[in-house]
């Protein structure tokens, strides 16, 4: 009774095995190609700056006296930032004001001497060389002042050096050099480096290939970056920043060691998410209204060349090279060549198929409705083999 009720319901299953759909025809899903609007979207690796970068040195030397920021901070243009020990430069100012002071009273001395000389030639007590010697040491002392006060000067401004203060508003880097370090003009390392993230500019490269397409197709190279779509960002987390960029810039110098050029993006950053030093992708959606697309299922790669199954007219398939665009969404492929509207391609099932196989074409609905009555013969199979061992423990 058992094998008979098995041998009925196995029957029933069509008498598949391992509950795989019998393909042993000739039946294959076929693809007319169209082509239909498509977008692309190229990536390249990015660094993100700050759209001014300004590294904060001293310009004399001497040890940190105060630190007036912290990393991070929002700083203002003309904010004090770093103090650094003054005392040597305000001995030198107040030695410099003495020399002036010197110098005016010299001055003023040999001012009265000329005015008195002046007066004794014009009465004839004295002659012209006491008068000329009179008027030499007034112009000497007026070149001692002169050079008094710039002296002076430039004593003051060694003074203010010492204040460091912030030439542009941004936020304030790391800072290196705490108080009582030593630092100098030659210091390798900057005290630290203010940022305006107001708009950050981000580097990307491009081949010199795709600046000469972008250049030949616009007109020139400035047309072809102010005509460059709106480029996004996405972040090092995988996400996309809100704000789109545009750009704004392109190298006129090619990179002779990597074949690129430098491109230049400005995005906004109102809410300081972005960062100077960071990095991320560049974006770049190019569109194209007449794509041919092909899904990647339907394709084979042997030795970097990719092949498809194109259906003749007598429903022979050609093994066929077909060219692809490089980037793709993971999906599907974009034909440059090798394919034609109008052109049928088998693109379900090629596993099976050989080259000069004659096939009968059904449509990838028939194909998707074939597997899913396999399914269920195989969930029938095994509803059959479940109540056979269930009689058997019976047995």
């Amino acid at each position: 009774m058992l094998a008979a009720m098995a041998a009925t319901l196995v029957a029933c299953s069509g008498g598949k095995s391992g509950g795989k759909p019998n393909f042993a025809d000739n039946e294959y899903a076929v693809r007319t190609v169209a082509t239909q609007s498509t977008e692309l979207q190229t990536a390249y690796p990015a660094t993100i700056k700050g759209i001014q970068d300004v590294q904060i040195r001293p310009k004399v030397s001497g040890f940190l006296t105060k630190v007036c920021v912290q990393e991070g901070q929002t700083v203002s243009a003309g904010q004090l930032l770093f103090v650094i020990d003054n005392e040597t430069y305000q001995a030198q100012v107040r030695h410099a004001t003495a020399a002036v002071n010197t110098a005016k009273a010299k001055l003023n001395t040999s001012k009265l001497t000329y005015e008195n000389s002046k007066k004794l030639f014009e009465n004839k007590v004295i002659g012209e060389y006491e008068l000329e010697t009179a008027a030499n040491s007034y112009a000497t002392e007026q070149a001692s002042l002169a050079q008094a006060e710039a002296n002076l000067a430039s004593a003051k401004e060694s003074l203010s050096y010492c204040y460091v203060k912030s030439p542009a508003a941004g936020v304030v880097g790391s800072l290196p050099f705490k108080v009582g370090a030593l630092v100098s003009a030659s210091s390798a390392e900057p005290l630290t480096t203010v940022s305006d993230i107001s708009t950050m500019e981000v580097y990307f490269s491009v081949t010199e290939k795709e600046l000469l397409q972008m250049a030949k197709g616009e007109g020139g190279m400035s047309a072809a970056v102010a005509n460059y779509p709106a480029v996004k960002l996405q972040l090092v987390d995988g996400s996309v920043y809100a704000h789109p960029g545009k750009v704004v810039k392109a190298s006129g110098v090619i990179d002779a060691s990597t074949g690129s050029v430098s491109m230049i993006a400005h995005f906004p950053n109102p809410d300081k998410e972005l960062r100077s030093g960071g990095a991320g992708q560049i974006v770049v959606p190019t569109a194209d209204g007449s794509a041919i697309l092909v899904p990647q299922e339907a394709t084979s790669e042997v030795q970097n060349k990719i092949f498809v199954y194109v259906v003749g007219k007598d429903n022979k398939v050609k093994y066929t090279e077909i060219k692809v665009n490089p980037q793709n969404d993971g999906h599907n492929y974009i034909v440059t060549s090798g394919l034609k509207a109008g052109d049928r391609y088998v693109s379900k099932g090629i596993t099976s198929l050989t080259d000069g196989m004659e096939i009968k074409p059904i449509s990838e609905q028939q194909y998707l409705k074939k597997i899913e009555d396999a399914a269920k013969l195989g969930e029938n199979q095994s509803s059959a083999s479940a109540f056979v061992d269930v009689m058997k423990g019976k047995k």
